[in-house]
């Protein structure tokens, strides 16, 4: 941690007053995200051993900064300390927006637009930005050629499909795999891949998107990176949503190159199939292998995209044994237990309020939920710079994150709260309160149920609804 305080101080001429890990919702990358904040400045200071990945990312942010593109600036680096120090572009991805302004599956037009930005933009990395690209930094690969893909394929195979248990035949799953690949090299591949674009790696920055993560990047088709976007699992967009999208990619594409719409499609499910194989064998390698529970709940979404795509597209390959394989999938009593949560849907309540005003009835009819006494824990409130803030204000929020009683208060929350929604998605319950109480209802409470609900809005099957009852009254 020296080494980024250093990097921050001599880039901005000014002391690290508080460094912050960043928690990612996945945190399958293996970097240290680190938020220096010092004076009127801050920064995200990353720290990661392997240099030929961090090379890649600083001199494609690099790249693609100098071709004006949304990525974040570069303050300083120590290759020797695997560290460096870049932009801070706040706390907003466009997985969080989106779930923020969705009501199910529909998404609601502000995060409809966000997309469509995302989607104008992603024609000018991949064309534009590739065509000089210096392809030699690439890493682990140069480009997505039959090495990568037989990793994917194999990642898939041994991550998922064996430890779900779904039987398979593998010499005939070999033969499928090689036809896949084959079909798949057969694209134009001479564009820039990103690799890994998906909601969890662009950053809405008033309004703007930026572009994070792609140290993965190397020349592939264009096709691939489209496909992660529409077909990111946790996102879960409609299908009428995706095609939307589709079109207006198709549209923004068609002013970079000579674009045959038929000609892109005729390989276009063959890629989504692809990325969708890798994203399973990493929630498997993450979730089965490492036991980090949290990497299943994508799969439920993984598998209701597969169950569409079998439904409603025939490849202009024939698959025969892979085909069986997903359907196995789709049958298999180990997954059910991860659908659940994903087929049976679930609103949170979260409520804050005062005590002089006593607890909300649950209007829902349950009659039931949590009601958790804040009053224990430090009050800002009795400070005079936090009086007329609440605890969706910054300086109040970073105040409450310091304090480790409140840190224990909220992990214990947490834990109980996450074990009732597992239980009540299981038994079809469809309503859950959780309320929060202090003394006037505008810090603590504030900030716990705010705090509660990023925690749970990433989880599969969970709507999540915030009333500040207090506020209300105040006019915040």
């Amino acid at each position: 941690m020296d080494i980024l305080r250093e990097l921050f101080e001599r880039h901005f001429h000014s002391p690290v007053e508080r460094m912050q890990p960043v928690r990612g919702e996945l945190g399958g990358s293996g970097r240290n995200i680190i938020r220096l904040t010092g004076g009127e400045f801050t920064a995200i200071g990353i720290l990661y051993g392997v240099r030929e990945e961090n090379v890649a990312f600083l001199e494609f942010s690099r790249h693609f900064r100098r071709r004006g593109l949304p990525v974040p600036e570069i303050f300083a680096e120590d290759l020797s300390h695997g560290a460096y120090l870049e932009e801070d572009l706040g706390n907003t991805t466009l997985f969080e927006f989106l779930s923020k302004h969705r009501a199910g599956e529909i998404a609601a037009p502000p995060a409809v637009e966000a997309y469509r930005k995302v989607v104008n933009l992603l024609p000018r990395f991949q064309v534009e930005a590739g065509r000089d690209l210096n392809y030699k930094l690439c890493y682990p690969r140069a480009s997505f050629d039959r090495q990568s893909i037989a990793w994917d394929l194999n990642y898939f195979k041994y991550y998922f499909l064996k430890l779900a248990d779904i039987p398979f035949n593998e010499q005939a799953l070999e033969i499928d795999f090689g036809r896949l690949t084959q079909f798949l090299l057969s694209a134009d591949r001479d564009y820039f891949l990103y690799r890994d674009f998906q909601s969890r790696n662009v950053m809405l920055c008033d309004g703007t998107p930026f572009f994070l993560d792609y140290q993965g990047g190397r020349r592939g088709a264009l096709q691939y990176d489209i496909a992660s976007l529409l077909y990111d699992a946790k996102a879960d967009l409609s299908p009428g949503l995706r095609q939307q999208l589709l079109d207006h990619y198709l549209d923004g594409l068609a002013g970079f190159i000579d674009l045959d719409r038929k000609v892109f499609m005729h390989h276009f499910y063959g890629y989504v199939y692809i990325r969708i194989m890798q994203a399973l064998g990493a929630y498997g390698f993450r979730g089965f292998y490492e036991r980090k529970a949290h990497f299943l709940q994508s799969v439920p979404y993984a598998l209701k995209n597969l169950r569409w795509l079998l439904h409603n597209v025939e490849l202009p390959i024939t698959l025969p044994t892979l085909t069986e394989t997903f359907k196995r999938a789709l049958g298999s009593h180990k997954l059910q237990s991860l659908t659940s949560a994903a087929e049976n849907p679930i609103t949170v309540r979260i409520v804050s309020f005062s005590f002089h005003r006593g607890a909300l009835e649950d209007e829902t009819g349950n009659g039931g939920g949590f009601v958790f006494d804040a009053r224990n824990l430090p009050n800002p409130g009795r400070e005079e710079c936090f009086k007329i803030l609440t605890g969706k204000d910054a300086p109040v929020a970073d105040y409450l994150s310091q304090q480790e009683s409140v840190l224990q208060f909220l992990i214990s929350v947490t834990s109980l709260v996450d074990a009732t929604i597992s239980n009540y998605q299981s038994r079809g319950f469809k309503n859950l309160m959780v309320s929060f109480g202090c003394t006037g209802g505008q810090h603590r409470s504030v900030y716990l149920a705010e705090e509660l609900a990023k925690r749970l809005r990433v989880r599969s099957g969970v709507e999540v609804v915030v009333r500040h009852r207090e506020l209300e009254t105040l006019g915040k």
